[in-house]
């Protein structure tokens, strides 16, 4: 048996690991929800010329909203935006049968925020970027996520 690291796999064999997980999983356990159904999106802030000045990247899966990143220009902080923006993904995350919110931050980033939202800590990876830690955070997201913001 050879082992071969690469950083330039090629495309039949990432999807051979990819495709062995897939199965690995569906046949741990049968119902559930296929890699085919993660629904990706983001909510874009724009100024008035039409820039993006934030927003949200995500995606729902496994029931839950995994928040890749939510970014905000100096300008829009503080005035209640990040927080519009994340109760949007929330409630959209909901309405495609999501019950929970999974979020990583680092430690000059956005933990406060996400606690003033009503997320949990859950783990802390010290020196994660070296000299710094990254936060990891949940939330159970209810039927006031659903009704939050109206939306797609």
């Amino acid at each position: 048996m050879d082992i071969e690291l690469t950083t330039h796999p090629s495309a039949a064999d990432a999807q051979a690991l990819s495709d062995g997980i897939v199965n690995f999983n569906r046949n741990a356990v049968p119902d559930l929800e296929p890699v085919e159904a993660e629904l990706r999106f983001c909510i874009l802030v724009r100024d008035g010329a039409g820039t993006v000045v934030g927003g949200l990247r995500a995606s729902c899966f496994w029931n839950t909203l995994h928040i890749e990143l939510l970014w905000l220009s100096e300008h829009c902080r503080g005035a209640g935006v990040g927080r519009r923006i994340l109760l949007s993904a929330e409630a959209f995350a909901h309405r495609h049968g999501c019950e929970k919110a999974l979020v990583e931050t680092t430690s000059w980033q956005a933990r406060p925020f996400y606690e003033r939202c009503g997320y949990r800590h859950m783990a802390t990876l010290p020196d994660r970027p070296r000299g710094h830690a990254s936060h990891y955070l949940c939330k159970t997201l209810g039927a006031d996520s659903r009704a939050a913001i109206p939306g797609p």
